[in-house]
């Protein structure tokens, strides 16, 4: 009965609303900031600049309105390059949402092509993984949580939920120390530079991208052999490919600051 009342709550709400929330950007200072990831032509610390982040991830309202307005994007008119046949399927028709894809969830079943190019028609791109990384390592009031054991802890606690409940609306977690919600918790989210950040092919499944194996050898790529959830996130992102789509990945974006 809840979960009914939650869902009609939901669709009730202004499609306008939610596209107020599409212009909310939060800015990093970014600066120097050491990776989990291990690659040899980088040593030590990497130099961030500082850039612009989407404060919680594209809903579906939003996304509907760029397909609205960009209807080569609808999933019955996308070319079979840029989007895998699941692209959007829970959503109940081309341009309609409800159901299993309420208006302020965040969007998912979308490809890395459909993701970049609903952030270049907002002038902005998809984060590079370093920028996500950066404002990923942040708690409610540290910028960097990665070495406290409580706060792994609670990512991996959310990786062990099952993936086929339904998502939380987007916004409600509390913001990070950079004012950042809904890095951990939600859903995975693109990258930019997702394909390289394994280069090993071994590493990259074919077949269904909700169920990819993960390589126990991408380990040795990573910095901070600790820091599991980093290394399950960046599994999961390396074995897809860029048409590809998931039940449990979405994106936002980023921008330079001008």
């Amino acid at each position: 009965m809840r979960r009914g009342l939650a869902a009609t709550l939901l669709l009730a709400l202004p499609v306008a609303g939610l596209l107020a929330g599409a212009g909310t950007w939060v800015r990093l200072p970014g600066g120097s900031f050491r990776t989990a990831l291990k690659y040899e032509d980088v040593k030590g610390a990497s130099r961030i600049a500082p850039f612009e982040l989407m404060r919680r991830p594209v809903t579906n309202a939003e996304f509907l309105a760029f397909v609205e307005q960009h209807p080569q994007w609808r999933r019955d008119r996308v070319a079979g390059v840029f989007a895998e046949a699941r692209y959007l399927a829970h959503w109940p028709g081309p341009a309609k949402l409800g159901g299993k894809a309420l208006p302020a969830q965040p969007v998912v079943q979308v490809s890395w092509f459909a993701a970049q190019a609903y952030c270049e028609a907002q002038g902005a791109r998809l984060p590079t993984w370093l920028e996500w990384e950066y404002a990923a390592a942040a708690d409610e009031t540290r910028r960097d949580a990665r070495k406290d054991p409580a706060w792994r802890e609670r990512i991996l606690a959310w990786y062990s939920r099952p993936s086929n409940t339904a998502l939380p609306r987007a916004g409600l977690q509390a913001p990070n120390a950079y004012g950042v919600q809904d890095l951990h918790g939600l859903v995975w989210e693109w990258t930019e530079d997702f394909s390289s950040l394994l280069v090993d092919a071994d590493n990259r499944n074919q077949g269904d991208a909700d169920n990819a194996k993960f390589c126990g050898a991408g380990a040795l790529s990573m910095d901070d052999r600790d820091n599991y959830a980093v290394l399950m996130r960046v599994a999961m992102l390396s074995s897809l490919d860029a048409e590809d789509t998931t039940i449990n990945l979405g994106f936002r974006c980023a921008r330079d600051l001008k």
